[in-house]
């Protein structure tokens, strides 16, 4: 046996002979001031802990404490009955506190006594009791916590040990806290009882036994158990509260003082309020300024110190920061960040900046957040977050779109200038800059706000520049949405559906297609411009056709067919007759021919003078179409769609190719040329 344990067990075997055994003034004097000592320790280290589990033993602690006072309270007892002397330690503390008056002596005692019985203990105990409760209700919680944890491989199997061995240590100790607060309830209780036997009894025994008078009796033992009641109710107020600070702290990287400091310190104006508020004080009150004008002052200076304080620490912050930043630029990790493309991203010039900066009225990132809601509704794809930043290399004026970090258009704006577009027919006395409306190419002025007006009234459309920016930004993203689209989006896409028609998606899914194919279908018709928003319809076509075929192309033909309604309405809107550019029999007949078969897929394998031969006529309809004021449309079969419409897209990609399966019966046709070989 080790010497700390044989001095632990002889401690303990003594504290239970000091009830029998009679002890010695001198040595019971040694015993009070270290039962004070060990009070002050155990508050001391109470304070210093920053997890109940830290002072583990605090429970037995407190049993043992508590046997320990009481063996003491039993001592001076029997000196002060036997002797009518406690020891120096008790007289002292009697005489101290009761300063010649006994009654005074009693009030301090009772109220402390009260204060011991009534606030520390009672509270104590509460917040063990409902403490306890609460931990062992989240032991279950906690548990699928550390497995849920371990099972991500967020922790190993020896963390995972450790956590579940601590929370079964933490739910035994606030169990024994709740237990052991019971003996600091009834260690209070003794002591209101042994304080009425000393006066008691003491009277009795000096009056009969000693010889002394009533008066003379009364002060003596009156003023040792005064002492004797203060000397044990000092410690246990010292160890109760402990038990309190404990059970009522909760985890953190700091000791008391610590989060004191920084939690209710951490407000200096607040400060300020009070220094105010204790000044008034003074001055409308017959509370005199000499009283609260330094506490004041003390309360500015203190608040006055935590704002340099605060503003240090964030000036060390920032530094640290910062050195971080280009630690992380250092290392070879930081490489990997750099490979990271944003899918959208608009730069521009710091001429232009007041239209993203809200303080400079700029409206923007509101226009942004419109524009990815019309997105969706004509798509029907959800448009990625448009990255927005300035770029010093550009122009000051100059703004560029980019897609997938490759630039895709740029425009240049004048912020205090409207962009005037004409009707047709140019007004000579409407002055401006000569440009290009960037959107689509049109010729446009950029005119001041004394022409606005007098170009509104000559028929001009006239927009400001986040609405040339916005129409820009717009028309950019559906040219380009089908390279927005992946395999993660079409997910996301499904997962949407799923919810509503989860048959239709289990059926589908990945049995008979993959995400891969849903999503090379559903680019084929956004490259088109055909809204892929009607989900479920497409998804239902592939299901039924995608059993037959496999090839995409011929998958997109059947989808096409299957939103008849919705491309009749996007192409003939408004009712009228649909003006269409014709393909001849000549041609279809031509390109039917060429069309060859692969393991891949049908593909069009033309001649080059042939090939050109059809640009130009197809160029020549077209021209003519868009003379008349009409969109050109070009008509054709069925069968040789696809085909025509590879043929063209790499010239005339913003033509549409339409089939006769895809439009509505209702639909009158009114061909307006015809394109032949």
């Amino acid at each position: 046996m080790r010497v700390k344990d044989l001095v632990v067990l002889v401690g303990v075997i003594g504290i239970i002979l000091m009830m029998v055994v009679p002890v010695p003034i001198w040595l019971l004097d040694v015993l009070l001031i270290i039962n004070i000592s060990v009070a002050l320790v155990i508050i001391l280290v109470g304070m210093n802990t920053t997890h109940a589990l830290q002072f583990s033993i605090f429970p037995s602690l407190l049993l043992i404490t508590t046997l320990f006072r009481l063996a003491l309270n039993v001592s001076t007892t029997r000196n002060i009955l036997a002797h009518a002397n406690a020891g120096s330690v008790v007289t002292t503390f009697g005489s101290f506190v009761a300063q010649g008056n006994i009654v005074v002596g009693f009030v301090v005692f009772i109220i402390l006594v009260l204060v011991q019985f009534i606030v520390i203990t009672k509270g104590s105990e509460r917040v063990a009791e409902v403490a306890a409760r609460f931990t062992l209700d989240a032991m279950p919680g906690k548990q699928m916590a550390i497995d849920a944890d371990l099972n991500a491989g967020l922790i190993n199997e020896q963390q995972a040990k450790e956590r579940r061995e601590n929370i079964a240590k933490e739910a035994d100790f606030y169990g024994a806290m709740d237990g052991a607060s019971k003996f600091v309830k009834g260690d209070a209780i003794a002591g209101i009882i042994i304080l009425i036997i000393n006066i008691l009894g003491g009277l009795i025994i000096g009056v009969t036994m000693k010889g002394m008078d009533i008066a003379e009796a009364g002060e003596r033992y009156s003023i040792m158990t005064i002492g004797d009641g203060l000397v044990s109710q000092i410690p246990a107020l010292l160890i109760s509260t402990a038990a309190g600070l404990i059970v009522t702290r909760a985890s953190s990287d700091g000791n008391l003082a610590h989060d004191l400091t920084a939690q209710i310190f951490s407000y200096p104006k607040l400060l300020y309020i009070v220094a105010g508020t204790i000044t008034l004080l003074g001055i409308f009150t017959p509370i005199h300024l000499i009283t609260t004008l330094p506490i004041a002052a003390l309360l500015a200076f203190a608040a006055y110190k935590m704002q340099q304080s605060v503003v240090r620490q964030q000036a060390q912050e920032d530094m640290l920061e910062e050195e971080q930043q280009i630690e992380e630029v250092r290392s070879p990790e930081s490489v990997i960040s750099l490979l990271q493309v944003d899918p959208i991203e608009f730069e521009f010039g710091y001429g232009l900046i007041p239209l993203a900066d809200t303080q400079q009225g700029g409206d923007l990132l509101d226009r942004i957040i419109l524009i990815r809601r019309q997105c969706a509704l004509e798509l029907g794809i959800v448009v990625p977050v448009i990255r927005i930043r300035d770029n010093i290399q550009l122009k000051p004026n100059e703004y560029v779109i980019k897609i997938k970090g490759n630039t895709v258009a740029r425009g240049e704006l004048l912020l205090n200038h409207y962009l005037a577009m004409s009707p047709g027919i140019d007004d000579d006395s409407i002055a401006g800059i000569d440009t290009l409306e960037p959107a689509f190419g049109l010729p446009a002025l950029w005119i001041d706000e004394v022409m606005k007006e007098r170009a509104e009234l000559s028929g001009y459309t006239v927009v400001d520049p986040p609405s040339v920016v916005a129409t820009h930004l717009t028309e950019v993203i559906k040219k380009y949405a089908h390279e927005l689209l992946g395999r993660q989006e079409t997910k996301a896409l499904i997962e949407n559906v799923k919810e509503s028609y989860p048959a239709l998606v289990d059926e589908l899914i990945p049995g008979v297609l993959s995400t891969g194919d849903i999503q090379k279908v559903l680019v084929k018709l956004l490259r088109e411009k055909i809204s892929v928003r009607d989900l479920v319809t497409i998804l239902e076509t592939l299901a039924d056709y995608a059993t037959y075929t496999k090839d995409h192309e011929i998958l997109t033909e059947y989808v096409r067919q299957a939103l008849s309604r919705q491309i009749t309405q996007q192409f003939a809107a408004s009712g009228d007759s649909l003006k269409v550019i014709t393909v001849g029999p000549t041609l279809e007949k031509r390109i039917a021919e060429s069309v060859q078969q692969s393991d891949q897929g049908s593909y069009l394998a033309l001649d080059p003078s042939s090939t050109q031969l059809i640009y130009q006529r197809v160029t020549d309809q077209v021209s003519k179409l868009i003379q008349a004021g009409q969109p050109p449309i070009v008509l054709t079969s069925p069968t040789i769609r696809m085909y025509l419409r590879q043929l063209l897209e790499r010239t005339m990609q913003d033509i549409p190719v339409l089939s006769y399966s895809e439009l509505e019966p209702n639909v009158e046709i009114q061909s307006m040329g015809v394109v032949n070989l």
